[in-house]
């Protein structure tokens, strides 16, 4: 190892937990979260568009479990079970549930906050995968899934958001 190698390391590690905080969020390779749910009321987040599998409450809460179910395993630092099966990781959302629903999902993003910047990134935490890996696995599905919110919602004729979008 070099003496650059630390220097290089903490550098990569530092833009790596810059970078993180942005994936979570969006805002610049693609729309922010906040806009993607603002100005949703329940009845709309909770309908399906014809055609489409999910509606947006449904997404959300999917994202919520993955997102719950990641963060555990980083907090107690051990590696949990799979779901025996992609169904139980969806649950049922009413419009009566949207508002949990949606707090928690901020809730839970304000939790993994705390761990961008960990020294221990690199540390394994799930089987082979690292604090770092299950982080970026965290941005890149809620990335995915809100994708989902963007296309449920032109479909539901609900999008852009109040705040504007992506519609250029």
């Amino acid at each position: 190892m070099t003496d650059t190698q630390p220097d290089r390391n903490e550098r990569a590690q530092l833009a790596f937990a810059r970078l993180l905080p942005r994936l979570f969020r969006g805002g610049q390779a693609f729309v922010g979260v906040e806009a993607a749910l603002s100005g949703l009321d329940a009845d709309t987040a909770a309908r399906r568009p014809d055609g489409l599998p999910h509606s947006v409450a449904e997404l959300v809460a999917h994202v919520n479990w993955w997102n719950r179910w990641m963060l555990d395993i980083i907090e107690m630092g051990q590696a949990l079970p799979y779901p025996a099966h992609a169904a139980d990781t969806w649950p049922a959302v009413t419009p009566d549930d949207w508002p949990r629903v949606k707090g928690e999902f901020y809730e839970l993003l304000a939790r993994v906050d705390t761990h961008t910047a960990r020294p221990d990134l690199a540390s394994p935490v799930n089987h082979d995968e690292t604090i770092g890996e299950l982080l970026a696995d965290f941005a890149l599905h809620t990335a995915h899934h809100f994708g989902q919110v963007v296309t449920v919602r032109q479909a539901l004729g609900a999008w852009p958001p109040p705040g504007g979008g992506d519609t250029w």
